[in-house]
């Protein structure tokens, strides 16, 4: 297994440093447009983007109260502190971007209001576009990175880490959104018809739902303990089955305990002939290779039964 799927995080702290920067920018920009404008679309996008902007402080947040040693309370550690903030992530990303975006783009569909000068709008737009760009090919390159032969789509849906694919969604959002706002601004000037800004807001607020629901839907999964990849598992059964002393194994569990933290809870069978110091020797091996095959697994407790070899 490459160094870069099981890195020290880093690249992915990186990529939520990145896109805070992006946001915090565009967020101030986007914000002078729709005042100068008067924009639902351009007000709508600077929430967005102000909301993005909080979201990846509280992963800087999570990612810091993960970090700590483990202790009496918590002898696993807190790695999975990271996922319940990344789901306060998807919630504020649910409640706040998205639901306003729908209350403002309902409230200028049946209140259309005249449109300023779009000139404005349009090179604030061209500016968020490509500081997002940017950001969210920071992002990709990170996970890139840490699953450098995997498909895109399957990456981020197989990587255990919020601070890689949290960003991924917010940022590819954020373009999505920016181009709405533009189309949104751009017809309804082309066709004077205002109400078209409050259908785009719609549009963004749909968008940032769609994709808090995803992040939601991939962080639940690890907080309620999500098992590593069929694979990799058996790839550690493999592993395990090769040494001399073992007959089987019956059992094998995995646990994420953060993104880069994996419990391994096995049943082995070994052979009924062996020492104590042999069946010593034999699980400290098995550890051993297991551990630097996927230095991710951090914990393993191995229940050895000794059984005739059939």
């Amino acid at each position: 297994m490459s160094q870069s799927e099981h890195g020290d995080g880093g690249h992915g702290i990186g990529a939520v440093v990145a896109a805070l920067v992006a946001n915090l920018l565009i967020a101030i920009a986007k914000l002078v447009g729709a005042i100068l404008s008067g924009s639902s679309a351009m007000l709508a996008e600077s929430l967005h983007s102000a909301a993005d902007s909080g979201n990846q402080a509280l992963l800087l947040f999570g990612n810091s109260r993960s970090n700590r040693a483990p202790d009496a309370n918590h002898p696993f550690g807190y790695g999975q502190e990271l996922y319940f903030w990344s789901l306060i992530v998807a919630i504020i990303l649910f409640g706040l971007g998205g639901g306003f975006s729908v209350y403002e783009g309902i409230r200028h569909i049946r209140h259309p209001a005249e449109l300023g000068d779009p000139t404005l709008n349009y090179i604030i737009l061209a500016f968020a576009f490509v500081v997002e760009l940017a950001a969210l090919w920071y992002a990709l390159r990170a996970l890139e990175q840490r699953h450098p032969d995997t498909p895109f789509w399957r990456a981020v849906r197989t990587s255990k880490d919020p601070r890689i694919f949290v960003p991924i969604g917010e940022d590819a959002a954020a373009l999505a959104g920016v181009v709405v706002a533009f189309l949104g601004i751009f017809f309804a000037h082309r066709l004077e018809m205002p109400l078209l800004d409050g259908a785009a807001s719609l549009v963004i607020g749909a968008i940032l739902a769609g994709v808090a629901v995803f992040l939601a839907v991939e962080t639940r999964a690890l907080l309620i303990g999500e098992a590593m990849a069929p694979h990799r598992r058996a790839r550690i059964e493999e592993i395990t089955m090769s040494d001399d002393a073992v007959v089987g194994v019956n059992e094998l569990a995995t646990m994420f305990l953060g993104p880069e933290q994996v419990l391994l809870a096995m049943d082995v069978r070994f052979r009924s002939d062996l020492t104590m110091d042999a069946l010593t020797e034999a699980v400290d091996r098995i550890e051993e290779r297991i551990r630097r095959e996927d230095p991710r697994i951090s914990r393993i407790f191995l229940e050895a039964e000794g059984l005739t070899e059939s």
